[in-house]
């Protein structure tokens, strides 16, 4: 054992770090299908913005994000003080591991799920209960999660890796008989028919998490945000990072959210090729899970309709080796025989569909 091992802390041992999509170096060119990036860029009122608040870059930012957590009150109807702003969503998602869990107090996710909440509980030390899906469809289960009895739930809607829309009843019948903090993470919410701000009337044990870097195109300037009581807010605040969204960052996403047009325009052309892609796969008979999302969730099947790990393995190698990236999941039999598809621009998916045909024409 070396002098590091030593130092380091018991929790981190056995710690396995967060693995994201693969990230192509800038001079490959690949079609960049497999971290659900927004394909088009972000309304040009952004680059405005940041442009202007350059020269302040010599001074601290607002350390509680004012302007932009009102900005996002008003839009969802709440006070500021129902609205918490983060170094991306995922920053939202520690504090309240950070906050609501312990040795004492454990989390719980559906699984599988996002791999993240699984990665800060241990960092935390806290213990992770899995609530595992009864079927292949990732259907909610609501007594699964109201028995489960862990402080802190968390619950993708729409689901990752699938795509999947739980209805506001279904989660209503969560909240009602789950005594926990339900963590409602929205990262696709803007994609999809509905979401769960209407809940927040109605419960007090509800917090809601959702990102600008899908819907609004700032993945690379890391912003997300928390909806919640205001009790709740306050003591993530708390343990929140003093400057945790640079000033460049918080007028970003202020014009972000200002430019609507632009961003209902921007969700409608990633709608209209998640249906183009949709119906591909209807036309090949190929299973796939209904998407809420800007991703779709697909069981690839061979020439003679067979499914498998091995298959969806294939078709994943086949698109690399002509460079385009998708995302596999191999880890888990829900997943094991899908592929996730992120939705790019129209030239993107045409491609995609051609070189699939062409893996499809391989196989046989």
């Amino acid at each position: 054992m070396n002098d590091i091992d030593l130092r380091l802390s018991k929790r981190l041992k056995s710690h396995t770090a967060y693995l994201p999509g693969e990230q192509p170096s800038n001079t490959q060119i690949v079609v960049k299908l497999n971290t659900n990036e927004n394909p088009y860029p972000p309304s040009p009122a952004v680059e405005d913005a940041i442009n202007k608040e350059v020269g302040l870059l010599n001074l601290y930012p607002n350390p509680s994000s004012c302007e932009l957590r009102k900005e996002i009150a008003s839009l969802n109807d709440l006070s500021p003080r129902e609205v918490i702003v983060g170094n991306g969503s995922d920053d939202l998602l520690n504090l309240c591991v950070r906050c609501f869990s312990d040795d004492d107090l454990s989390v719980g996710m559906l699984y599988p799920s996002y791999s993240l909440y699984e990665v800060l509980t241990g960092i935390q030390g806290s213990k992770m209960i899995k609530v595992s899906f009864d079927d292949n469809e990732f259907s909610l289960c609501p007594e699964k999660i109201s028995s489960s009895a862990v402080n802190l739930f968390f619950l993708t809607n729409p689901h990752a890796p699938s795509g999947r829309c739980y209805a506001l009843e279904e989660l209503r019948e969560v909240l009602r008989n789950y005594q926990g903090l339900l963590v409602i993470d929205e990262a696709y919410a803007d994609f999809a028919p509905y979401n769960a701000r209407p809940l927040l009337n109605e419960f007090d044990n509800l917090i809601i998490t959702r990102t600008f870097s899908k819907s609004y195109s700032l993945a690379g300037l890391r912003v997300g945000y928390a909806l919640g009581n205001s009790k709740i807010i306050k003591e993530l605040d708390k343990v929140r990072e003093v400057y945790n969204v640079d000033r460049l960052a918080q007028v970003g996403a202020v014009a972000a959210l200002r430019d609507r047009s632009y961003f209902k325009n921007c969700l409608a052309k990633v709608k209209e090729q998640r249906d183009f892609m949709e119906s591909t796969f209807k036309e090949l008979k190929w299973p796939y899970i209904p998407s809420g999302a800007n991703f779709i969730f697909v069981k690839p099947l061979d020439p003679k309709g067979n499914s498998s790990a091995e298959i969806a393995n294939s078709l994943f190698e086949y698109l690399r080796a002509n460079n385009i990236l998708v995302r596999y999941f191999p880890k888990h039999p829900l997943t094991s025989s899908f592929i996730r598809i992120s939705i790019g621009k129209p030239s993107e998916m045409s491609m995609l569909r051609d070189k699939i045909r062409g893996w499809i024409q391989k196989e046989k």
